[in-house]
């Protein structure tokens, strides 16, 4: 078989209407567009969203910056290094950081951020970690845990 021998298969290719060639054709006059009218002349209709000179639906919304996230996780945020002042081994939790007053309101869990220095080794409980904040904490010998609320 060479390249010039392959055709379609018989009955596969079928031929275009003829549009517009008199009433013998079948697709005569108005080559079965209906009547006149933008949508019935050669080339493209109208654009996307025009609505006929009324203002489109796109330009009457209000355009909003962002949508808020309905069930928004909330976190109280503290850095690596205000756990530097602890002394070793302690147990650091949510709790123990609002006695310590190392926080003063709680905003919901708490969440380790890893700016900082920490040469302390403790043992964090937290409901979430920066990836910094996890290497910071076992590299000075510490241990990280995530906890999750009781309420929830």
């Amino acid at each position: 078989m060479r390249l010039h021998e392959l055709a379609p298969q018989k009955g596969s290719k079928k031929r275009p209407r003829r549009l517009g060639r008199g009433i013998s054709a079948g697709q005569g006059a108005s080559a079965g567009k209906g009547m006149r009218g933008q949508k019935s002349r050669s080339g493209r209709g109208p654009r996307p969203g025009f609505e006929g000179g009324q203002m489109p639906l796109y330009r009457r919304l209000p355009k909003l910056k962002h949508f808020t996230v309905i069930n928004r996780k909330r976190y109280t945020t503290i850095n690596v290094k205000a756990l530097a002042s602890l002394p070793p081994n302690t147990e650091v939790t949510l709790e123990s950081l609002m006695e310590a007053g190392i926080i003063t309101a709680n905003k919901g869990e708490l969440k380790i951020l890893g700016d900082g220095e920490l040469n302390v080794a403790l043992k964090v409980k937290a409901a979430a970690f920066t990836a910094s904040a996890r290497s910071k904490i076992e590299a000075a010998g510490g241990s990280c845990e995530v906890v999750t609320a009781k309420n929830s």
